[in-house]
């Protein structure tokens, strides 16, 4: 066993299926909290009056926290013991969301979600340890390969339930609904608890050093990032300092962690091309797979299309992380990871190139098929990822498997904030291209622009007499419909730009997999042939 990690005991077929789905639920409560803030941002932003800079601290406060917590918390479940840890990390995640029921300011919404950042980074790991108690031993992959789909649950599910919840009242119904689960995954946890582990003593004052200087450092990082594109990043001051910052304050976490004697972050394996291939992947599928969340979603709310019009859409996403779960966990195998990575790849091409067809016609029902491609390669490419670095780690020793834990967490925290940021940025940065394309062609003496004057004032005759008023009416009506038309060329740059880097990303990935297999082949090669026997002292005679 691993310290901090509960015991692999043999459970009957009941109280595995029991395991499993006390999992599913801690796994969904742990998700659904920050996802409710994402999928409902415009309405919350409303609620309390904030701007769009300000609300999206919102969802930027979370991660910004969510990023570091893992440095301390692994050491406190090796130390204190994966039970006690359990419990009182749900009781905590129970008292940030009933906070979330008293809010009326700004101010205090913040500090809330960074105190959820914080309190619901143990429970993704406690529904890891209650699914895989629901597996045999032999089966600890197809496990990991479930908890990982399970995760991805929550913003779907997010997307499906808000308009009915929010049809009961205000917004803090939707953390209503979460202290409910919150509550009934408490009381699961309680009546059936995980199997005891092993506890060493690991913690060291050092480590409390080590997260007071890191943890600021990855908070301006991911602030950085999730108001790049919104305040823009040239015209602020505070970015680039910001930055500054989190080098100086990184460089002084690795100088530490790096002439220390039992580090939390081995920097010499952090070093290693070995790692740094892993860490380039998971940045890479947690970028390219933004186009689901970022510019599918967002080419349909520029439509116009609003929560009550997402839901045969997320429900589609939805059945393809779970067939994509299914089949990773029953096509599992060490033969088989480096497939099913190229094979996602290649969906997010064929997804990407499909959508950039788009058209301000575009409509959930279009864009499924594709957003079905994409949500079952996102589901069936993080468990092969994540098992490869845990191996790497378990080479090492047990005890790297904080610095392994702490890596993937902060690529899929950093990458899903990092697709956004750049492709927002393009898609910004085309848009404005777009529309002075589009509007510097629209002069009265042109006869089609002319035509198109004359109907859309034609749509305010009837409720405008003044004609200079109509007039500025019409033509205000026109240069939405420019804009509109700017974003959709603009967001299919963006599928655009997302299947050039899958393919970019695709190419190397099949460098790797020829580079290792003509390596194997080698090595067969070479401990096929036979050795020759030394020759007796007197051959040569």
């Amino acid at each position: 066993m691993i310290p901090g990690s509960p015991a692999a005991v043999r459970h009957g077929s009941r109280l595995r299926v029991a395991y499993l789905l006390v999992g599913i639920l801690i796994s969904i409560t742990g998700g659904l909290g920050n996802a409710l803030v994402s999928a409902n941002l415009p309405q919350i932003q409303g609620a309390l009056g904030l701007t769009p800079v300000q609300g999206q601290w919102l969802p930027a406060a979370y991660v910004m926290v969510n990023l570091s917590a893992n440095l301390l918390l692994v050491k406190l479940r090796q130390q204190y013991g994966i039970r006690r840890f359990a419990e009182v990390a749900l009781v905590g995640y129970l008292a940030i969301t009933a906070l979330h029921l008293f809010v009326e300011d700004y101010g205090t919404a913040l500090l809330v979600r960074a105190a959820s950042g914080f309190v619901s980074a143990p429970l993704s790991s406690m529904a890891f340890y209650y699914i895989m108690q629901g597996f045999p031993k032999a089966k600890m992959g197809s496990a990991v390969v479930v908890g990982l789909g399970i995760s991805q649950l929550a913003l779907p599910l997010a997307w499906l339930l808000s308009p009915a919840l929010l049809d009961l009242g205000q917004w803090q119904t939707l953390y209503l609904f979460e202290f409910a689960l919150a509550l009934c995954s408490l009381a699961v946890s309680i009546m059936l608890k995980l199997p005891p582990g092993i506890r060493i003593q690991v913690i060291e004052r050092t480590d409390f050093l080590t997260f007071a200087l890191a943890a600021p450092a990855f908070a301006l990082v991911a602030g950085v990032l999730a108001q790049g594109r919104l305040q823009w990043w040239a015209e602020q001051p505070w970015m680039a300092w910001a930055l500054i910052a989190a080098f100086a304050l990184l460089m002084v976490v690795f100088y530490v962690e790096h002439h220390r004697a039992n580090p939390m972050l081995y920097t010499r394996w952090i070093g290693t091309m070995e790692v740094a291939r892993f860490v380039f992947a998971s940045l890479m599928f947690r970028v390219i797979l933004s186009e689901q969340t970022y510019a599918a979603t967002g080419l349909l709310r520029t439509l116009g299309l609003g929560p009550d019009q997402f839901q045969l859409f997320y429900l589609v996403i939805l059945a393809g992380i779970v067939l994509g779960t299914a089949v990773g966990a029953i096509a599992f195998g060490p033969k088989t990871g480096q497939p099913m990575m190229i094979g996602a790849i290649a969906l997010v091409i064929v997804a990407s190139l499909i959508d950039s067809n788009s058209t301000s016609d575009t409509r959930p029902n279009t864009m499924m098929v594709t957003q079905f491609m994409l949500a079952f390669a996102g589901a069936i490419v993080m468990g092969p990822l994540i098992m490869n670095g845990v191996m790497g780690a378990m080479k090492r020793g047990p005890d790297h498997i904080i610095t392994f834990i702490v890596l993937f967490t902060m690529t899929q925290a950093a990458g899903g904030l990092l697709g956004p940021a750049i492709y927002g940025t393009f898609q910004q940065y085309r848009e404005h291209e777009y529309s002075g394309q589009l509007t510097q062609h629209v002069v009265a003496a042109d006869p089609v622009a002319a035509q198109r004057l004359a109907i859309q004032r034609q749509a305010y005759a009837r409720q405008v007499t003044d004609p200079t008023l109509r007039d500025a009416q019409g033509i205000g009506l026109l240069q939405q419909v420019a804009t509109r038309e700017a974003n959709v060329r603009a967001y299919n740059d963006v599928f655009r730009l997302n299947a050039a880097v899958a393919c970019l990303f695709l190419l190397w990935s099949v460098w790797r997999v020829t580079l290792a297999a003509l390596k194997s082949r080698r090595v067969a090669l070479g401990s096929s042939q036979p050795q020759q026997s030394p020759a007796p002292a007197g051959a040569a005679m």
